[in-house]
């Protein structure tokens, strides 16, 4: 017998600041790739963070996750560790990474994978950068022979995602 299969999504928003910078490119390639965005002082965002999970509901609770669960381990893992700061300066994980918008996502997956219970739950984090750029990321990998890994392989709409350009408002 099986049972529906639902997504639960939950939206917070923080702020954060940061500059986008390789410490893979030389200076004059970072200010080519990254343009005003590599401004040696930075500059923020208002982000918004949607997550998804998806599972079946239980039959007893009628839940796929208890929402107040969902939104304490998006308190610790988003709102505690990114809310009002530097990403460059304080978040070890962007020390020698690029904050890009790319990266923040799967900062974001990996910390939420560490603290639920049942990780397997997680199926998307979606991120506003602004009103025009977003992306998503599902946990999926891809290998030099161009090929999608996906986390669950009994479903194909894991092939697709939104990867917008960072910091770039056309």
């Amino acid at each position: 017998m099986s049972a529906p299969l639902v997504y639960l999504t939950r939206k917070e928003c923080f702020s954060a600041c940061h500059r986008l910078h390789s410490p893979f490119l030389s200076e004059e390639a970072n200010r080519q790739v990254y343009g005003k965005c590599n401004n040696p002082n930075g500059h923020g965002h208002n982000y918004t963070v949607e997550v998804t999970v998806r599972g079946p509901v239980d039959p007893k609770t009628g839940m796929v996750m208890n929402i107040t669960d969902l939104k304490q381990y998006m308190d610790q893992t988003i709102m505690r560790k990114l809310d009002h700061l530097n990403l460059d300066k304080d978040v070890p994980y962007f020390k020698n990474l690029a904050s890009t918008t790319e990266n923040v996502a799967i900062f974001i997956w990996d910390s939420l994978k560490l603290v639920m219970p049942k990780p397997d739950l997680l199926y998307e984090v979606k991120i506003y950068e602004t009103d025009k750029n977003s992306v998503i990321y599902r946990g999926q990998k891809f290998d030099a022979n161009h090929h999608y890994h996906n986390n669950d392989l009994s479903s194909n709409d894991n092939v697709c995602s939104t990867n917008l350009s960072s910091d770039s408002d056309s």
